[in-house]
C-alpha cells in the first residue's frame, strides 16, 4: 500500500466521477420528463391518476426487476460494456415516449384481440416507453458504485458516491427548468426527443475516458498504485468471479441493504413523480409556474447528497470502523425526515413551507441513500458489489410501486370528496418514518462492519 496522500497521487478517479455524476443527471433527467408533463398529458388524454400511477408503475416494476438483472449484467460484462449498453437502451426508451400514441395505436388491437389488455391507447403506448426506459436506466446505480468501487479507496467511497448520486439532484433541478419550456415552444414530444438525445453524447465520452485502473493509460502510475494498493479485491482477476444470488442471500449484509432500500426508495420515487401533481392539486401550479417551486426543492437535496457523503469523515474519531461511523451518520439522517409531518398542517399559510419541509426530507433522502450505498462496498469485494446492489435494487423498486399504487388509489379516492389533503397527508408521514424503521433493520442485522470473504 502506497504511503503518498491522496492529493499527490493525481486526479484521474474525479474525472470518473464526474462522468458517473453526468450519467446520473441524465437518468433522472429521462425518467422526470413524464411527471412534469403529467399535467398536459392528463388534460389532453383524460388520464386518471390511477391510470398515471399504472403508467409509473410499469415503470418502477420493470426497473426492480431489471435491477437484479443488470447487477449481475454489469458483473460479468464489465463497468465500461455494461454501462454502455444501458445509457444506449434508457436513451433510445426515453426518445420512444414521442411515439407513444403510435405505439398504442399499433400493439393494442393486436393485444385486445385475445383480451390480454383493455386500457387507452394513451396509457398503453406510454407503458411500452416507460418499460424500455426502465431496462435501461436500472445499469446506472449498479454500474455507477461498481466503478467506484474500482477507482476509489475505501475513505473515499462515500464522498464519490455522494457526489455522483447528487447528479439525480441536478436532474431534477434541470428537468423542470426545461422540460416545461420545450414542451410550451416545440410541443410534449420533443421535449422526449432532446432530452433523450442527450444520454449519446455522454456515451461518446464514456468510450474514451473510462477502462479498469490496472489497464487505465491516461492515469499516472502513482495514483494507480493508490488505488489498487487500497482496494486489496480491485484486482482484474477477481472481477470474472460468479456468484450466485442464493449465496448472496445468505448474507445478513444483503438483507440489511435490501430493507434499507425497500422502506425507503419509495419515498425518493413519490417525490419524483407526485410532486408536479401535489402542487397542481393543492396550489394549483402548473407549466411555468411550478418551475421556481420545484427547483429549489430539488436545488436542496444536492447539498445533502454530497454533505451526506462526507458526514462519516467529519464523525470518524478512535476505533470506530468505517462501517460504524457510516451506520451512526444515517441514524441522524433518519431523524431529518420528520418535519415532512409539517408539511400539510403548515401548508394553508404558504405554499413556500411545505416546499422547504418536502426538500429538507428529500435532501434527507439523498445524504441517506449516499451512505447506503457505500455500505455495500464497505462489507462486499468488488465482484459482487453490482449483484449486490440490482437485488437491493430491486426491492427499492417494489416497495416504490407499492407506494405509487397506493398514492393513486389514495389521491382518486380523496380528491372525489374533495379531500385531496388528506391524501397528501397520509402519504407525507410515511415518507417521515420510513427511514426510520430502515435503520432501525440495518443495525438489527449488521450492528458492526463485517468484511465478507466469498
Amino acid at each position: 500500500m502506497t504511503n503518498s496522500s491522496p492529493g499527490s497521487v493525481g486526479n484521474y478517479r474525479w474525472r470518473i466521477c464526474a462522468l458517473l455524476f453526468f450519467a446520473t443527471t441524465i437518468n433522472y433527467l429521462d425518467r422526470q420528463v413524464l411527471s412534469l408533463l403529467k399535467p398536459t398529458l392528463e388534460d389532453q388524454f383524460g388520464w386518471t391518476n390511477q391510470q398515471y400511477a399504472n403508467i409509473a408503475s410499469v415503470f418502477q416494476f420493470t426497473y426492480a426487476v431489471s435491477l437484479l438483472l443488470a447487477g449481475r449484467f454489469i458483473d460479468k460484462l464489465g463497468t465500461k460494456s455494461g454501462f454502455s449498453w444501458a445509457i444506449i437502451i434508457w436513451s433510445l426508451g426515453a426518445m420512444m415516449h414521442a411515439l407513444a400514441i403510435p405505439m398504442g395505436e399499433f400493439f393494442l388491437p393486436a393485444l385486445g384481440v385475445f383480451g390480454i389488455i383493455a386500457v387507452p391507447v394513451s396509457v398503453f403506448g406510454f407503458m411500452i416507453a416507460r418499460f424500455v426506459l426502465a431496462v435501461g436506466e436500472a445499469g446506472n446505480f449498479p454500474a455507477a458504485i461498481k466503478a467506484t468501487a474500482e477507482y476509489f479507496p475505501q475513505k473515499e467511497r462515500s464522498l464519490a458516491t455522494g457526489i455522483f448520486n447528487s447528479g439525480a439532484n441536478i436532474g431534477a433541478i434541470l428537468a423542470p427548468l426545461s422540460v416545461p419550456w420545450i414542451a410550451e415552444v416545440w410541443g410534449w414530444q420533443m421535449a422526449f426527443i432532446i432530452i433523450g438525445a442527450i444520454g449519446f453524447v455522454w456515451w461518446f465520452f464514456w468510450q474514451r475516458m473510462y477502462d479498469h485502473p490496472s489497464r487505465q493509460k491516461i492515469m499516472s502510475d502513482a495514483e494507480r498504485i493508490y488505488i489498487l494498493g487500497s482496494n486489496s479485491n480491485s484486482q482484474e482477476h477477481e472481477k470474472k468471479a460468479n456468484i450466485s444470488w442464493l449465496v448472496l442471500l445468505k448474507y445478513r449484509a444483503t438483507w440489511a441493504f435490501t430493507l434499507g432500500k425497500f422502506f425507503t426508495d419509495g419515498v425518493w420515487w413519490f417525490y419524483l413523480f407526485w410532486l408536479p401533481a401535489y402542487l397542481k392539486d393543492q396550489y394549483n401550479l402548473t407549466g411555468v409556474s411550478i418551475i421556481l417551486p420545484l427547483t429549489v426543492l430539488y436545488s436542496l437535496t444536492m447539498f445533502g447528497s454530497i454533505g451526506g457523503g462526507y458526514l462519516p469523515t467529519l464523525l470518524t474519531a478512535g476505533k470506530r470502523s468505517i462501517y460504524q461511523t457510516r451506520l451512526r451518520a444515517m441514524g441522524g439522517i433518519a431523524l431529518l425526515p420528520l418535519v415532512v409531518l409539517l408539511a400539510q398542517p403548515f401548508g394553508t399559510v404558504s405554499v413556500w413551507i411545505p416546499v422547504l419541509l418536502i426538500g429538507l426530507g428529500a435532501a434527507a433522502h439523498q445524504a441517506w441513500s449516499a451512505n447506503l450505498f457505500t455500505t455495500v462496498s464497505d462489507m462486499f469485494p468488488q465482484q459482487a458489489v453490482a449483484s449486490v446492489v440490482g437485488i437491493g435494487g430491486m426491492a427499492g423498486g417494489i416497495g416504490s410501486v407499492i407506494i405509487t399504487q397506493v398514492g393513486g388509489h389514495l389521491f382518486d379516492y380523496y380528491k372525489a370528496v374533495s379531500q385531496i389533503e388528506t391524501g397528501y397527508a397520509i402519504m407525507f408521514a410515511f415518507c417521515a418514518v420510513a427511514y426510520l424503521i430502515a435503520w432501525a433493520a440495518i443495525k438489527l442485522l449488521v450492528p458492526v462492519e463485517k468484511s465478507i470473504q466469498l
